[in-house]
């Protein structure tokens, strides 16, 4: 069965069912985004195939309708509603869908938004800042990406990396749980170990409390842990870029995510560590080379670039993510931490749809208070940077040209504003269907990129640095 026959058969039972293919891919093979894959060209095993054909054929509601083989046609095959049943006790994760929303996990929304906006840039640039004001030692210059997300910040920081330490060894890890994300990070690596040979890549789905450091606190969850090293053979980056693609299958494999039913956030099936170098400069890494068992974090700087929803609570994102994050920090390191922060005419868009609604509800004040609160005695040695606005906030944009925004905006502009404004603001499916059912939002999108000429939003940052010895 090809891919595009198999999304027939779905397409064919989620419109005679009613069922959303969303819906469909969660219930089936617990992947929301499964049609969308196939749709662009996706892959599936023989056994997610064996998953949801089993799916259709328990659920249509009437066996007969089944055919002894080959995929369901449309054009031929009337399936029948199945009869209704009681509602599945749904778990709190699910019924909240302010918990259930993942931002970070959805592709359309995501790309869209990060080919038309400068967010990944301009993030990249601050950051890059912070260089100039770590102290690495002997052996690497420790770099540690709290979300690699699809790489664009993280290959941008190296390349000032290089431009700052062309000849020190690096030390990176970038942890993700996204397989779609880690592929994108990957894409952008041969040119990196071309330029910096002297590097040691790291990739992880381990979560902040074991990320830093490689190790698996659970028993059960370290008796799972795929350890794989992929020496690079050769000199040039079409050669790395080959041995790169060559991960596919095992990716495929083991770089695999469930919804939590206690958080509905995604987690990892298992636990993996992903290690790559140069073979041809694999002498003068060994020092920094991980091995199986856990590492020294000791980090330089760690990049904590949208790490948590804004609408989590205050105790889940210091406990959850940042203690953790600067718990890492070697001395004189430094941790730069960004969210969205709103008041901007992003936000606006949102308002205008739904008046009063604001989910940026901690600023980097609130969260330094609590952190220092968490760390104690712990944090004796840390410095808490929240800086004055103009320091702490920037400015990024979306992309238009200037003729785009003036007395006819374009729709395809519009849609890209629209995506961004709610994107950004991490606005649930659930609470979308109800508005784009009409054109009032395009409506407000219009009138806010003619107020202000185009669309802009603003993020916050602050550092946690480490004191030198």
């Amino acid at each position: 069965m090809t891919a595009q026959e198999l999304l027939q058969e779905i397409s064919a039972y989620c419109r005679q069912t009613g069922l959303a293919e969303s819906t469909f891919g969660r219930r089936a093979v617990n992947d929301g985004k499964l049609a969308a894959r196939l749709r662009n060209g996706g892959r599936v095993t023989t056994d997610t195939v064996d998953r949801i054909r089993a799916f259709i054929e328990n659920n249509r509601g009437s066996p007969e309708a089944a055919p002894a083989n080959g995929p369901v046609r449309a054009d031929l095959v009337t399936l029948p509603r199945p009869q209704p049943s009681p509602a599945p006790i749904e778990s709190s994760a699910e019924a909240d869908p302010q918990r259930n929303f993942r931002f970070f996990d959805n592709r359309q929304k995501y790309l869209l938004f990060v080919n038309t906006c400068s967010e990944k840039w301009v993030i990249a640039h601050r950051v890059a800042l912070e260089l100039a004001n770590i102290h690495p030692r002997p052996p690497a210059v420790r770099i540690f990406d709290a979300g690699a997300g699809d790489g664009t910040v993280l290959v941008r920081v190296l390349r000032a990396m290089h431009d700052r330490f062309p000849h020190m060894p690096f030390y990176l890890v970038g942890k993700e749980i996204s397989l779609e994300d880690i592929r994108l990070t990957l894409q952008k690596m041969a040119d990196r170990f071309f330029e910096h040979p002297a590097s040691v890549l790291v990739l992880t789905n381990l979560a902040y409390a074991d990320a830093p450091w490689l190790a698996v606190k659970s028993v059960s969850a370290a008796s799972s842990l795929v350890w794989h090293e992929l020496p690079l053979a050769g000199n040039s980056a079409h050669r790395f870029e080959e041995q790169i693609i060559g991960l596919e299958g095992f990716l495929a494999e083991n770089w695999k995510a469930r919804v939590s039913p206690t958080t509905g956030n995604p987690v990892y099936e298992r636990p993996v560590v992903l290690v790559i170098y140069r073979e041809d400069h694999k002498f003068l890494l060994d020092p920094i080379i991980p091995r199986p068992g856990g590492t020294t974090a000791a980090y330089d700087l760690v990049i904590a670039s949208q790490p948590y929803r804004a609408r989590s609570s205050l105790d889940f994102k210091v406990k959850r993510v940042i203690a953790p994050l600067a718990r890492a920090l070697g001395p004189g390191g430094r941790l730069i931490a960004v969210h969205s922060h709103g008041n901007d005419p992003g936000q606006e868009i949102v308002q205008r749809i739904w008046p009063g609604d604001n989910p940026f509800v901690h600023d980097r004040h609130q969260i330094l208070k609590v952190l220092k609160q968490e760390l104690g005695l712990k944090g004796r040695d840390l410095n808490f940077n929240a800086y004055a606005d103009h320091r702490s906030l920037f400015r990024y944009d979306m992309h238009t040209l200037p003729s785009e925004v003036g007395a006819s905006i374009g729709t395809s502009t519009l849609f890209a504003a629209w995506n961004a404004a709610i994107y950004v603001a991490q606005v649930e499916d659930d609470r979308l269907a109800g508005v784009v059912a009409d054109s009032r939002y395009l409506d407000a999108t219009r009138d806010v990129l003619r107020k202000h000429g185009g669309l802009w939003f603003y993020d916050e940052s602050f550092v946690v640095s480490r004191r030198r010895d």
